[in-house]
């Protein structure tokens, strides 16, 4: 074969390839827009089954001693009132006492500063109650500033609400928006007269937490709430489902 003949045999081989080729793609083309995808939504509310409320005592002295005393003083009656109530003293966690000097800014006659005056001590305890009993804690939480009255320096928070099945709801919510995006795509095929496949792909999106009653802005990285004791979750299911 001379290079004439060799010549004219790649172009021929090349077209073909080319021709080839092209038809793949096309074909791929096609195939891939012979899909229909649709976003399904679950969603559930519950209520939280587990509580967790936290507070501190609080006081200052001139001299350390006197101020762990108060502490110790505040806390036996803080221990006292939570037994009262109903709370066993092994759910009730306290933290170590904290101790901070604290100062006083210096002014000259003029205004100018003169540096700092050591004025006494600082003592903070931590207190935390985690437990089932939601509606006792919840009421132990709105009410424990009567200790007020006794002499108590405390500082109560609001409660956090939590919910210990979340991997039920989670898979719960899975089948529900599965479940909803397969009857969006049966809609969608019916009105075009052709049936539903098998799925090409699934992609879930984030889980959603927020209050029940509360209008709270979705995060793109999920959002977690644990203010509210009625909650309700939110899940979506993205799927791509083959054209029969």
């Amino acid at each position: 074969m001379n290079r004439e003949h060799i010549k004219y045999a790649i172009i021929g081989i090349a077209i073909i390839l080319s021709a080839y080729l092209l038809g793949r793609a096309y074909t791929y083309k096609y195939r891939s827009q012979d899909t229909v995808v649709v976003t399904g939504l679950g969603e559930t509310e519950f209520e939280s089954d587990l509580i967790v409320w936290s507070g501190v005592l609080t006081a200052e002295a001139a001299e350390a001693a006197d101020g762990y005393r108060r502490i110790e003083q505040s806390k036996r009656k803080v221990s006292d009132y939570l037994a009262a109530k109903g709370i066993d003293a092994k759910q009730v966690v306290w933290n170590f006492v904290n101790v901070d000097k604290t100062y006083q800014t210096v002014y000259s006659a003029n205004g100018n500063y003169a540096g700092q005056r050591f004025t006494g001590y600082s003592l903070r305890q931590e207190f935390s109650i985690e437990s089932t009993h939601v509606d006792l804690v919840e009421n132990v939480s709105r009410e424990i500033s009567a200790l007020i009255a006794q002499g108590v320096s405390i500082e109560a928070r609001q409660p956090d609400y939590y919910y210990t099945k979340l991997d039920d709801v989670k898979l719960s919510l899975i089948e529900r928006a599965s479940a909803d995006a397969r009857a969006r795509a049966e809609k969608i095929a019916q009105n075009a007269g052709t049936g539903i496949g098998a799925v090409a792909s699934a992609r879930m999106g984030v889980f959603q937490i927020t209050g029940a009653n509360a209008n709270e802005e979705f995060s793109a990285g999920g959002s977690f709430n644990t203010a509210s004791r009625h909650k309700k979750a939110r899940i979506t299911m993205r799927i791509e489902y083959r054209i029969k």
